[in-house]
């Protein structure tokens, strides 16, 4: 029995070096063909993004890699350029609201092309440079801030083990129409239970949701 053991560990290592090894694979190939496709977008929004306030194009805002690291999430800029200033003068309600989950309904920071940006994400485009460099993949729990590291408690160290993504189970199944708790147990749900066959189906329900409109902010 316990040679069955060993074996059964064996396999299940082996399994997951297979899977992270052809995952990784993925990652590359998609975003170097993501970035050559898309480079016409890619131009026209950074031409609407620069044409409609001032500020960069593109700005990398600091979160939580694999490991609790640092990282750089690259984003297509949907905010003014004065957003702290603006988030200061916010209503307690405001802040309220946004603390809860991390997000705020018709948020006064973001600009009128930043809104459309965010609606079909369109945003998150830049994050293909992320996966080329392999600080994201392209399905994974999202990466957080600092801030939120204490709303996942003792799931923090598990979220930490696996390599962000552009996309994840949450993502697929209600955008942002999910509640924080619901995100955090889609998340350990999608660690224990990742494979290719899950990351091709969250990828293809992603796009449609993304398509469709479903959970927009």
């Amino acid at each position: 029995m316990t040679d069955f053991r060993v074996n059964d560990i064996g396999d299940e290592k082996m399994g997951l070096r297979f899977y992270l090894f052809f995952k990784r694979a993925m990652d590359i190939v998609g975003s170097l063909i993501g970035l050559i496709l898309l480079s016409p977008i890619f131009l026209i929004v950074a031409i609407a993004v620069k044409l409609d306030s001032k500020g960069p194009i593109i700005f990398g805002h600091t979160r939580k890699g694999m490991g609790g690291k640092d990282i750089k999430v690259y984003k297509f800029r949907t905010m003014y350029q004065n957003s702290q200033e603006i988030f200061d003068n916010f209503t307690e309600e405001q802040k309220e609201e946004f603390y809860k989950n991390f997000k705020l309904e018709n948020d006064p920071r973001v600009t009128k092309v930043g809104d459309f940006l965010r609606r079909t994400s369109l945003d998150e485009l830049p994050q293909l440079i992320n996966i080329l460099n392999g600080t994201m993949s392209i399905v994974g729990p999202r990466p957080i801030v600092e801030k939120e590291v204490e709303l996942y408690a003792e799931y923090a160290p598990k979220l930490f083990s696996v390599v962000p993504g552009l996309t994840g189970y949450w993502q697929a199944h209600g955008r942002s129409d999910t509640t924080y708790e619901e995100r955090i147990k889609m998340d350990m749900y999608y660690i224990d239970n990742r494979s290719l066959w899950l990351d091709l189906k969250i990828i293809f329900k992603t796009f449609g949701s993304v398509i469709r409109g479903e959970g927009a902010i």
